[in-house]
């Protein structure tokens, strides 16, 4: 018998499932490596466009098992952190959808900006070692394929502004004042 992470013929398998949250529908995806994609508004659209490019991108089969021990696990998480149980996420994450630049900036804010504070993008650029790269720190933020478990919610700009989110600006100021960055929840 295969098992979760191997399709009938040997090749990885991608598993995913949608959740209802406080910030709206996710689609999460995970490898046997760990959760490898979250995704924003996972209405049936996006979700099969999401799972086109993931089956592309990896060359995987996506198969839905909300009861994936990963997912499973994903799930009780974001749900605990969404009602303020829980201030981080311990799952294993499979970064190969990100390289490069962008991955190093993700691993850095994965690693060094913990929850209830938020870091500037010309911030974040400096302890990447480069110090001039604040755009291209917003390029990688764009790009993160795991937002929310890697908080780029808590990338903000210099001049106070909150700057950009891959879920709508909506969403980032209930994520930072969940975390008490912002005065109030909107959830």
């Amino acid at each position: 018998m295969n098992s979760p992470e191997q399709d009938a013929h040997g090749g990885q398998q991608l598993v995913w499932a949608v959740t209802d949250t406080a910030i709206g529908p996710l689609l999460l995806a995970a490898t046997a490596d760990g959760l490898v994609n979250v995704v924003f508004h996972a209405t049936d659209a996006v979700r099969e466009q999401a799972l086109a490019r993931l089956a592309s991108r990896l060359g995987a089969t996506p198969v839905e098992e909300p009861g994936s021990p990963l997912l499973a696990e994903t799930i009780r998480q974001l749900q605990a952190y969404l009602a303020g149980r829980r201030q981080g996420f311990e799952l294993p994450l499979d970064w190969s959808l990100i390289s490069g630049f962008n991955r190093q900036v993700l691993r850095e804010l994965a690693s060094g900006v913990p929850y209830g504070t938020v870091v500037g993008y010309g911030d974040l650029a400096r302890r990447v070692g480069q110090p001039g790269a604040a755009q291209a720190v917003g390029v990688a933020m764009a790009a993160n394929p795991l937002p929310v478990v890697v908080p780029c919610h808590r990338v903000v700009e210099s001049d106070g502004g909150i700057g950009g989110f891959g879920g709508g600006l909506e969403t980032k100021r209930a994520l930072l004042a969940l975390e008490g960055v912002l005065p109030e929840p909107l959830f």
